[in-house]
């Protein structure tokens, strides 16, 4: 029953979700669903955290060849599988007060735990081919959240996620499948350090060709430009909750397919000081420029805020690039500080919509004392991304800039002075685009009366935040604020995990 734990953490949430969702609405009351919903996400916690302490392997059958159904949680996946556990828990009680808005409430709850059960498993995946399935069967899973309105818009945005997502998906699958022809025995399961030596020193112009390939696709996912169209297509059109996910924790399977490529497969050695490097750095620091200016100058909040993602991930991406231990350790820091600063930050335009039916920024001026609460979150929640101390952006950051400065394995003395750079620039960017909604909302009058007006959206309805959205956005900012508070604790955390990798 021990070693079944990683089967169970994976496939309970999918299987429970799916059985509550499809119960009728004659034979279970709306409250009793949700009541439902909050034991499996309990049960599916307990059992994640459990594993969390425990070092178990399962493999369950044979693919094909040598390569088997692997799972395994190692110190990356535990650190994935925190803020994944946080962001699912926090967003699905959020959803409980924010979807009697959007309806079908069963059918997104549905793909909700389904879409937990595939991120999980990605979290836990031991090789290269089951990351693959677990990658696939996560885009599979979400992208109906995306489609939960079944408009001809929503159906566009989410066909385009789609179509972005597996497309690179088969680039990654191209990489995947010549590094497991070159590596044999040794990709059947993820090795620090990664297992390409000298004896495919001969095949290494190909190699490098093919492990760029798989960056570039699984790239896609994690939004790097120019294969960043689905993010500013599906947020806008998705649920809140579900822009939420998609930002904070599912586009970044593209980082985490990267990671697992790079650094768990072909090693660090083996693409270090080559043009697969250098395509790489200018890669993320093209997309980090483009996202923050294309955000800049969007006018949709939901959309600003995409593109926004765009930019933010991109982050990560180059902290990779560096292929050194600070911009790994940088890298990661910002995965989670990024993480629940976005997450905030689309629950509080959910909440904006949700009571004022308001998409357009410039509709929330002077609605700052309206919606206090929500307009603080969404402020302290920008600190993080901008990267003011002490906020967790503000380490990710420091890291990043620090890991490019101290690189001196990079051919070109440039590109240790570009990154911080454009650290800066995209600092100054993001403030430009996300402040002056806070400032307008407390300090530009906006329409008359607006201090007087009715809470309530498009339709007519009076609807007030509730604690269950409140709540959850202000968790978040927290924990943005204790990312940077204990980011030496955290940057200690993933140095250990990342032993052997450099």
């Amino acid at each position: 029953m021990i070693f079944m734990l990683l089967l169970f953490m994976i496939l309970f949430p999918a299987a429970a979700g799916i059985a509550v969702s499809l119960i009728p609405a004659d034979k279970i009351s709306r409250k009793y669903r949700i009541c439902s919903y909050t034991a499996i996400l309990a049960v599916t916690d307990i059992i994640a955290l459990l594993s969390l302490f425990r070092d178990d392997k399962l493999r369950l059958f044979q693919l094909a060849g040598n390569l088997d159904l692997y799972f395994y949680l190692d110190g990356v996946g535990k650190f994935f599988i925190c803020p994944v556990l946080l962001l699912y828990t926090l967003i699905c009680f959020y959803a409980f007060a924010y979807m009697p808005m959007e309806g079908r409430e069963e059918s997104f709850f549905a793909f909700y735990f389904l879409s937990f059960g595939a991120v999980l498993a990605a979290c836990a995946a031991g090789n290269l081919i089951t990351l693959y399935l677990c990658f696939e069967f996560a885009t599979l899973t979400s992208m109906p959240m995306v489609l939960h309105e079944r408009t001809p818009d929503a159906i566009l945005a989410a066909l385009k996620y789609l179509f972005y997502s597996l497309g690179g998906a088969l680039l990654g699958l191209l990489s995947i499948v010549a590094l497991c022809y070159y590596g044999q025995e040794q990709a059947n399961a993820f090795i620090p350090g990664g297992f390409l030596g000298s004896e495919n020193i001969r095949e290494r112009g190909i190699l490098l060709k093919i492990i760029f390939a798989g960056i570039v696709g699984f790239g896609a996912k994690a939004g790097l430009y120019p294969m960043h169209g689905w993010l500013p297509a599906a947020h806008p059109i998705a649920p809140a909750p579900a822009s939420a996910l998609l930002s904070g924790i599912i586009a970044k399977l593209g980082v985490l397919a990267v990671l697992r490529l790079v650094f768990f497969s072909a090693g660090v050695d083996f693409l270090r000081g080559t043009w697969v490097q250098t395509a790489w750095i200018c890669l993320s620091m093209l997309t980090i420029f483009m996202g923050s200016m294309m955000a800049w100058r969007e006018k949709v909040l939901k959309k600003r805020l995409a593109y926004s993602s765009v930019s933010q991930i991109a982050y990560i991406m180059l902290g990779l690039s560096l292929l050194n231990e600070g911009g790994f350790t940088g890298g990661l820091i910002q995965l989670a500080a990024h993480a629940v600063s976005k997450s905030a930050l689309f629950l509080c335009a959910g909440v904006f919509i949700f009571t004022l039916g308001k998409r357009q920024i410039q509709h929330l001026r002077g609605l700052g004392p309206v919606l206090p609460v929500t307009f603080w979150c969404f402020f302290i929640a920008s600190l993080s991304l901008i990267g003011i101390p002490p906020m967790g952006g503000f380490v990710s950051k420091w890291h990043l800039a620090l890991a490019a400065l101290n690189n001196q394995d990079i051919y070109h003395a440039a590109f240790t002075i570009l990154p911080p750079v454009i650290l800066m620039i995209s600092a100054l960017l993001t403030a430009a685009y996300l402040l002056p909604v806070m400032i307008d909302a407390f300090f530009v009058p906006g329409q008359k009366n607006n201090n007087n007006i009715n809470i309530n959206n498009h339709s007519g309805e009076t609807r007030k935040p509730s604690a269950l959205m409140t709540a959850p956005m202000m968790i978040l900012c927290a924990a943005a604020l204790g990312v940077g508070l204990f980011g030496s604790g955290l940057a200690e955390i993933i140095r250990t995990a990342a032993r052997g990798l450099f």
